[in-house]
């Protein structure tokens, strides 16, 4: 019985973990400043979070989606000023997006690591 738990335990926590690393935005990349950001499940969306450079720690990101096209909201660790944003993934390229008033919008293409 134990045994059974056990591998239905594993099984569970196997298909999950299988599920969240298919989704194409999951994973490290390579900012436009150089730092490395990491995007990873939080909740029932996306964290980004800087792992690297002058604002490493910082979670400058919250994006919900799937499929390799997501929305949510961007802050700029600089100005630290929160935008609508998006992100786009085609390959190893990450497209963010982000805009004031959807009509003032700035990218950057990140590249995965």
């Amino acid at each position: 019985m134990i045994r059974t738990l056990l591998f239905t335990t594993a099984l569970a926590f196997a298909a999950t973990a299988a599920a969240q690393a298919a989704e194409p935005i999951v994973g490290n990349w390579k900012t436009a400043s150089g730092a490395t950001a990491e995007i990873a499940p939080c909740g029932g969306a996306f964290c980004v979070t800087l792992k690297t450079g002058k604002h490493a720690g910082k979670r400058i990101g919250n994006l919900a989606g799937s499929g390799g096209s997501y929305s949510g909201e961007i802050t700029d660790p600089e100005s630290d000023k929160t935008y609508s944003g998006s992100g786009s993934v085609d390959g190893n390229a990450l497209k963010m997006k982000g805009c004031v008033l959807k009509i003032l919008c700035k990218s950057q293409t990140w590249t995965r690591l």
